[in-house]
């Protein structure tokens, strides 16, 4: 693909309103697009939509700028993606799976907090363009934002690369997180074991937890101990995840869980 020579049409920064990090990447468009180009393995026609898919609405409010300017149009639509292209993997990957146990999937897979560690493994909080009060409260590591931005972004390769480059983004995000749904089921195994570890015990579950790996790559791994036993440990990518895991696994070994519908791992 050739090097696009339009350059992104974007507002203009104004000083009181913007970080100096988001000032930057405003007054260098073309660095920021190409950052983000390279995780994504892809280079953008236009460039423009890859730059508005950044611009959170708390800085284009902050500037005086007109709704439109945000990326909010391009999120809707790339929330619409996302559900088709997990959907489509899904109806593919596990055909002998009957569509409520498919609905369940997929419900889980387009939440928030799925899509949210998806972009926090690709870096995008670092490249999403902020107004100073989000900015200053953390924006960076808020799941709505980051899922909006994730959204955002799919529609964006969606507009410009066509259904298959944003599917193709979506899956190799999503991937590990739908095998590991399908392994565990989509339940809240941690809050089924407090509430019936107090029940039958009168004592909480204690989760331990450890990580190792960089920061864009990190594996945990959790074990939780229930009266006097300990289970686990069990891998995820993500503190949550490696619990939810422990969790089921404790559900599973004191026999806790016999009022769920069981299902084997998919093979």
């Amino acid at each position: 693909m050739t090097r696009c020579s339009q350059k992104p049409k974007i507002p203009s920064p104004v000083s009181q309103g913007a970080t100096s990090k988001d000032t930057h990447r405003v007054n260098e468009p073309d660095k920021t697009v190409k950052a983000m180009e390279k995780i994504l393995g892809y280079r953008f026609k236009d460039r423009s939509l890859l730059f508005k898919a950044l611009c959170h609405r708390s800085y284009i409010y902050e500037q005086g700028l007109q709704p439109l300017d945000s990326n909010e149009r391009l999120e809707l639509l790339g929330d619409s993606v996302v559900e088709l292209a997990v959907t489509h993997v899904l109806y593919e990957d596990f055909p002998d799976f009957p569509e409520g146990e498919l609905t369940k999937v997929r419900s889980s897979l387009v939440q928030r907090s799925a899509l949210a560690r998806a972009a926090e493994r690709l870096g995008l909080g670092e490249h999403v363009i902020l107004g100073k009060g989000e900015e200053s409260t953390g924006g960076r590591r808020k799941h709505s934002i980051l899922a909006d931005s994730f959204e955002a972004v799919v529609g964006a390769l969606y507009l410009d690369g066509g259904l298959s480059v944003a599917r193709g983004m979506v899956i190799s995000c999503l991937e590990d997180t739908i095998h590991e749904i399908v392994k565990w089921g989509p339940g809240d195994y941690k809050s089924e074991l407090q509430e019936l570890a107090v029940k039958r015990t009168g004592s909480v579950p204690r989760y331990k937890s450890s990580s190792e790996g960089p920061d864009h790559f990190r594996t945990f791994h959790a074990t939780v101990r229930v009266s006097g036993k300990s289970f686990g440990p069990v891998a995820g990518t993500s503190k949550k995840e490696a619990e939810q895991g422990a969790a089921r696994v404790a559900l599973s070994s004191l026999g806790w869980g016999v009022d769920r519908e069981e299902r084997p791992p998919h093979k």
